[in-house]
């Protein structure tokens, strides 16, 4: 599995229903494991995004049609990054 980041900036739609009905971030978290990928973390966050996702998933196939189920929903814009674990990274360097 790769992990990514998502970052999250909700949409004034995506707030309204966020202040009417905040239990749908866990609702979007299982059909986030419904499409093939599964939320490790997540924060509310203050600043240009609203939400940090540490998400899991098989391959960028699966995160991106992430991505694009939940943008098009119009509630929630999000970026999507690939997370390379510091080992990992660090030994790509040594021949």
């Amino acid at each position: 599995m790769s992990t990514y980041i998502l970052l999250s900036e909700l949409t004034d739609e995506g707030a309204a229903t966020i202040k009417d009905r905040p239990e749908r971030i866990k609702e979007v978290n299982e059909e986030i494991e419904k499409l093939g990928a599964e939320v490790k973390e997540q924060f509310a966050v203050l600043g240009p995004y609203d939400f940090v996702n540490i998400v899991e998933a098989p391959n960028e196939e699966t995160i991106s049609r992430v991505s694009v189920e939940l943008g098009s929903r119009g509630t929630v814009k999000i970026q999507t990054l690939t997370a390379i674990p510091i080992d990992d990274f660090v030994d790509s360097f040594e021949e």
